[in-house]
């Protein structure tokens, strides 16, 4: 099934990220030029330059999101992985929350290294957003993706299936964006948020979907198939 894709801004830095990379460089800026003009050695400018340039490269590293298209056109029952990452878990659970079944659940975790823009995994309509406060427990344990403070984002596909994806922040995770809006059209290729620091995102899935990755398998978000829906024709 084709598909209109909604046109994305063409970003290199995540706006997440871009006032406190604009911030962050006036104010070591100031410092060095600080430090270059008022003391004669040049030794504690050199250190401030080394040290906080690598800090501060590793922060723009953090906030990159670079412009990413599924490779197919087709993407009727493809689960896409919503970050980059690697799997920490594939496992049948009881889904005692929205469902009430059991249902498939496949984790991605995202170190601090990683793109933390996070994609939609499904084309569909959101159907539910909620935002849970919680505990801060490292995210690859178990409890983390009920403890922890989390947002739920509900897709209906336009074969009528529902797949949860749910936002989890971690221990150094603290605050987690979702530009799900109830109601609207979503769209692989479209970002549906964005962790600040390691994190992890849930997939909750039908239990008959079929599982295309494997455990501590790396994902690249938008790109990685980490599962297949059975479509009505299937059924």
């Amino acid at each position: 099934m084709g598909k209109i894709r909604k046109k994305l801004k063409k970003i290199r830095i995540h706006h997440e990220g871009t006032n406190t990379l604009w911030s962050s460089a006036i104010v070591l800026t100031l410092i060095a030029l600080i430090l270059w003009f008022t003391i004669p050695s040049k030794v504690p400018f050199g250190i401030f330059v080394v040290v906080f340039g690598t800090i501060f490269g590793i922060v723009l590293n953090f906030y990159r999101c670079p412009i990413r298209y599924f490779e197919s056109e087709d993407t009727e029952g493809i689960v896409v992985a919503p970050a980059d990452g690697h799997i920490v878990v594939i496992e049948e659970i009881d889904e005692d929350k929205y469902f009430y079944d059991k249902r498939l659940m496949i984790s991605i975790f995202m170190s601090p290294f990683n793109v933390h823009a996070n994609w939609f995994p499904v084309d569909g309509v959101v159907k539910y957003v909620k935002h849970f406060n919680g505990n801060f427990h490292k995210a690859w344990l178990p409890k983390a993706s009920e403890e922890n403070e989390h947002t739920d984002v509900i897709i209906t596909t336009h074969d009528g299936q529902d797949v949860l994806c749910r936002q989890i922040a971690g221990a150094m995770a603290r605050r987690i964006r979702t530009y799900a809006v109830e109601g609207e059209e979503c769209y692989i290729d479209e970002h549906l948020g964005f962790i600040k620091l390691g994190s992890r995102v849930d997939v909750i899935l039908p239990i008959d979907a079929e599982v295309c990755v494997k455990m501590d398998q790396s994902t690249t978000g938008d790109k990685t198939v980490i599962a297949k829906l059975k479509t009505k024709s299937e059924a």
